[in-house]
């Protein structure tokens, strides 16, 4: 009877714990913990709460690192096409690699894109005990002995981080070729390498340092933006002031997967619009280190489209697709 009773108990708390996670949406960050991915999924947390009290739900953020979005995306595809109770964030990054090929076989038309929640902009950061004190002091030691500055990036060769550090020394007359660079899994991965010394220099995203701006561990040495940023980076000269012209927008959002009902798809889509037009959310996007940018459905599907094509004529520039 006693072990009648222990059975039934169980049963009705694995019950009530797989009932909770049943009405939950998952937001799955394609890296690992501590970057602009997280941030996103964790402004989607917020943006939920802007929602009429009936449409709220709890949202259980995961992690699923890999590829820069690539792992997330063949799961999803492959095996979890019709969920309709979960997101993934996407970046400019993740498109830039679906461009060059590194999905595989894939195309933005193998998803459904429901919505950008804001623009970032790259940026360039070195430690605050670091000798470079400008974007000048910084490419003139790459010129005298690129073997000494390592450059942590999230991804490998063609990432976005990467990208953005090759045509910034590209316009000053480095070729990318020389420089050491460091792969890494997300974000926050660069700048704990950073600070533990592993790397001199970080190229990531203004989002990022935002979480470490007030700290005086890191210097941000130059935003890739086409004016300054508000906020906590206020200071921070644009590539643009220090003779580089590069502007980098970051776009940042959520996609499902394809076989998603088309009601269910418009219903989150409709949820969307109406967090993306709330004060509640615009004030959390800001405190996220975001920028406005509201796309959703079919005119987010083309903005990524467009998007990709383009990733794909800056990936040829620098000879890393034909």
């Amino acid at each position: 009877m006693t072990s009648c009773l222990a059975r039934s108990v169980a049963a009705s708390l694995l019950l009530t714990m797989f009932g909770s996670a049943a009405g939950a949406v998952e937001c799955i960050v394609p890296s690992k913990p501590g970057g602009a991915m997280d941030l996103t999924c964790k402004l989607v947390q917020t943006g939920l709460q802007a929602l009429p009290a009936q449409a709220q739900q709890e949202v259980r953020i995961s992690y699923m690192p890999g590829g820069i979005g690539a792992v997330a995306w063949h799961t999803l595809v492959s095996q979890r096409r019709a969920e309709a109770d979960t997101l993934v964030v996407f970046s400019g990054g993740s498109l830039l690699n679906l461009a060059q090929g590194k999905f595989g076989n894939a195309s933005a038309a193998d998803v459904r894109w429901v919505a950008a929640l804001g623009v970032d902009y790259g940026m360039i950061a070195v430690r605050a005990d670091a000798p470079y004190k400008t974007l000048a002091d910084l490419i003139a030691a790459l010129k005298r002995d690129p073997d000494q500055v390592l450059i942590g990036v999230s991804g490998t060769i063609g990432s976005q981080d990467w990208v953005k550090m090759a045509l910034l020394v590209k316009q000053a007359g480095i070729d990318p070729k020389v420089l050491r660079f460091v792969a890494l899994e997300g974000g926050g991965e660069s700048f704990t390498a950073m600070q533990a010394g592993h790397v001199q220099v970080v190229s990531g995203d203004a989002s990022e340092a935002t979480l470490y701006a007030g700290s005086s561990q890191i210097r941000v040495l130059a935003v890739l933006s086409g004016q300054r940023l508000p906020g906590k980076l206020a200071q921070v000269p644009t590539a643009r002031e220090q003779g580089i012209d590069l502007v980098w927008p970051v776009i940042r959002g959520l996609w499902m997967g394809p076989q998603v009902s088309d009601a269910d798809y418009r219903q989150w889509v409709a949820h969307f619009d109406t967090i993306l037009a709330s004060t509640q959310f615009a004030q959390a996007r800001a405190a996220h280190g975001l920028y406005p940018l509201a796309l959703s459905g079919n005119g987010l599907t083309v903005h990524v489209k467009k998007a990709v094509a383009d990733y794909g004529k800056r990936a040829r520039e620098l000879g890393l697709m034909r």
